[in-house]
């Protein structure tokens, strides 16, 4: 499974970063954009621990989509040191195209996999990243 999963990441990979030029997206800053699309506002570690990314990263990345206005850093009521990461319309928008062009290109892949077949798989995927998670690196 995992020569499989390696290069399909490293083709979406190359397909994300020839089509960014049209909304102007690296893949870390869809990244970004979309863990908040999914999940609303975030901390940087929050999302670091979400993408099992460096917090510097994310920050990174953080800092370059707000630079373009996709993003932007609220109070966090929880915690002041850390703020909340959040889109603004610019940025709904903008990811909202980036998925509404990528589920056009792979619809043709729909009609050769089942419902049931998609969900085996994110089964088996979703486990394998909580085994993953619970292992130690020393």
């Amino acid at each position: 499974m995992f020569d499989l999963v390696g290069p399909l990441y490293r083709r979406a990979y190359r397909k994300v970063e020839q089509d960014a030029p049209i909304e102007g997206l690296s893949v870390g800053v869809r990244a970004v954009l979309n863990l908040l699309r999914e999940h609303g506002p975030m901390t940087v570690p929050q999302m670091g621990r979400a993408q099992a990314l460096s917090r510097q990263f994310v920050q990174r990345m953080s800092n370059e989509a707000a630079g373009l206005g996709l993003v932007e850093f609220v109070a966090n009521p929880a915690h002041k040191r850390s703020s909340l990461i959040r889109l603004t319309e610019k940025g709904r928008a903008a990811i909202t195209a980036v998925i509404d062009r990528e589920r056009a290109m792979l619809g043709p892949a729909a009609g050769q996999v089942t419902g049931d077949e998609v969900d085996a798989c994110l089964h088996v995927l979703s486990s394998l990243l909580r085994l993953l998670d619970d292992v130690e690196v020393d």
